[in-house]
């Protein structure tokens, strides 16, 4: 198994580089409890870093799945409020909020997809306020991961649980640099090198994207004042810190209603504990008009349906074929690693800080700035060693940005 002092280096990067964990700050994480043996060192690390308070939320698959057989609608299609003001207490207080993920991707396949859409529903609805702190990047916040068993069985299937788990420790050390000397100096050139990248999209300001591979021709208009982020982020206290870890995308937001084609998934889409393959999307002035899925299509039409929104995308984002997950050669059914092997778009809310001063803006002004608005955001991959992309300039001219799969 993995060494102390590796998952020590992981717990550190986590804090300092993920949610840049600040002196009389407050921590809350969401974990599994077959990660509990790393929760307690990021835990202890957090307090040696001056953590004033580290709350835990903890999950557990096998009771997750109990209650999705056993529990009535009401109590599926409902969400606590005390869970509510436990969240919005912690954000209000300027807390850091990391979540550490390895839930099981086939964890709920044989439950009616109605049962979860209407979980999915009340969980968005009754957290819509907690969002607004995330996705304005008024507190600092992180994702990471940590194999369980049913996980890393699913990547590697012809190998025993212990061995299974194992391969998926190498791999996610190996892709979030913790295999490195000083793991926080080499994200701090990968932050520079994906801000380098930003800023050159900033200063080209396409006005359209178009997207061709097999299965794909899409057109995707950016509004005017779009932005392009990727790496890290900036705090509304000023602290910069790194949302995604692994993180090798750079992203924007389309215009809501101008996305025009069809596209195709090049990865499964694990959702919601089931997983979508082989489906394609049509969009019509930005609206999805038509899909299939040779699987996990009922799940797909519940996503669609979740709102008004979940028909719209809310994110484009680049990702170069070689990146570290893609070169991994494994797919990973699950969206934080595979959004960044490939090329992705996201049906839902997009980020009103992809737009200029969105943050400050009300609901009624990132409309009409074409800003997505969902309950959902949903990422799924488009890209391939087989993608080509065109950025459109302000003049009409037409130049390459990406050809087989990669940036030009």
């Amino acid at each position: 198994m993995v060494d102390e002092k590796t998952l020590e280096k992981y717990a550190e990067l986590a804090l300092k580089t993920g949610v840049s964990l600040q002196p009389n700050q407050a921590l809350m994480i969401n974990a599994p409890i077959e990660g509990a043996d790393f929760t307690r060192i990021v835990a202890r690390k957090a307090y040696e870093l001056g953590a004033k308070d580290v709350h835990i939320n903890w999950s557990d698959d096998e009771l997750t799945l109990l209650k999705y057989e056993n529990a009535p609608d009401e109590v599926i299609g409902s969400f606590p409020d005390w869970r509510v003001k436990l969240y919005d207490m912690y954000a209000e207080d300027g807390a850091a909020v990391l979540s550490i993920r390895s839930t099981n991707p086939d964890l709920l396949q044989d439950i009616d997809p109605k049962r979860v859409a209407m979980a999915n529903k009340a969980s968005a609805e009754a957290m819509k306020n907690f969002r607004k702190y995330t996705m304005n990047d008024k507190i600092p916040w992180s994702i990471i991961s940590i194999p369980s068993g049913d996980w890393a069985q699913k990547i590697f299937p012809d190998q025993s649980k212990e061995e299974a788990v194992q391969s998926l420790w190498e791999a996610i050390l190996k892709i979030v640099r913790v295999d490195k000397d000083d793991p926080v100096a080499a994200w701090d050139e990968h932050n520079a090198t994906l801000k380098s990248k930003r800023e050159e999209l900033n200063e080209k300001n396409y006005k359209k994207l178009i997207f061709k591979a097999p299965g794909t021709d899409l057109e995707l208009e950016l509004p005017e004042g779009h932005v392009w982020k990727g790496g890290s982020a900036v705090a509304e206290s000023g602290v910069v810190f790194n949302p995604n870890m692994p993180t090798e995308e750079v992203f924007s937001m389309p215009h809501k209603y101008g996305v025009n084609g069809t596209v195709s998934s090049t990865k499964p889409l694990n959702y919601g504990g089931s997983v979508i393959d082989n489906f394609s999307l049509t969009f019509k002035d930005g609206k999805v008009v038509d899909f299939k899925a040779e699987k996990g299509e009922e799940v797909l039409k519940h996503l669609l349906d979740s709102d008004e929104g979940a028909r719209r995308l809310g994110e484009v984002a680049l990702v170069p074929h070689e990146s570290p997950v893609s070169q991994s050669g494994l797919i990973f059914y699950n969206t934080l690693f595979d959004e960044n092997a490939s090329c992705h778009i996201a049906l839902g809310k997009a980020y009103p800080t992809n737009v200029k001063d969105g943050s400050a803006m009300s609901d009624e002004e990132l409309d009409q700035h074409g800003v997505n608005d969902s309950l959902i955001h949903v990422d799924f991959m488009i890209g391939s060693e087989k993608l080509d992309i065109d950025g459109i300039k302000q003049d009409g001219t037409t130049e390459p940005v990406f050809r087989n799969g990669t940036w030009t």
